[in-house]
């Protein structure tokens, strides 16, 4: 057998090894349709349970949009803003607000809010963690006061883990 043949068969053992491991780490590090669904009704309820007209959005770990609800008479310009909350949180997998102290005028990162198509940085979007602390998504409320906001998506996130 010649070098070219072994290396060959080397390359496609190696990748073969590693295909089990790949779908695991995609399958555990990303938020499942009843994971995001779980998230978003433990929101809802909180919001209800609170007299809080909301909107609430969940995205995966690539910040894609995975579920969403407009609850009756919430703002239509709270829309933008949950999915935007939500998808900050994950492309810094932070808190908004806690993202918002940075972004204050002589902030180290003053204006950031500008960049990724409109960031929101001020509280009610909080990264999703699993059971083992990856971060796994991430939700969005708006409609509240950026308290409630707050409250609601972390009780939402917090949710799924058990």
């Amino acid at each position: 057998m010649n070098l070219f043949k072994q290396m060959k068969i080397a390359i496609i053992t190696v990748v073969l090894a590693f295909i089990p491991n790949l779908v695991n780490a995609q399958i555990t590090n990303d938020i499942t349709h009843e994971e995001a669904l779980e998230v978003m009704l433990a929101a809802k309820k909180k919001a209800e349970a609170d007299g809080v007209l909301v909107n609430i959005a969940v995205v995966d770990a690539g910040a894609n949009l995975k579920i969403f609800i407009r609850m009756d008479e919430s703002f239509l310009g709270s829309i933008d803003v949950a999915i935007k909350k939500a998808k900050t949180a994950r492309y810094f997998n932070i808190d908004t607000g806690k993202l918002g102290e940075l972004t204050q005028p002589g902030g180290i990162i003053y204006n950031i809010e500008l960049s990724n198509g409109g960031l929101v940085t001020f509280p009610g979007g909080i990264p999703i963690k699993n059971k083992d602390g990856k971060i796994i998504g991430a939700i969005g409320v708006s409609g509240g006061t950026i308290e409630q906001d707050r409250e609601i998506a972390t009780f939402g996130a917090k949710s799924i883990i058990k």
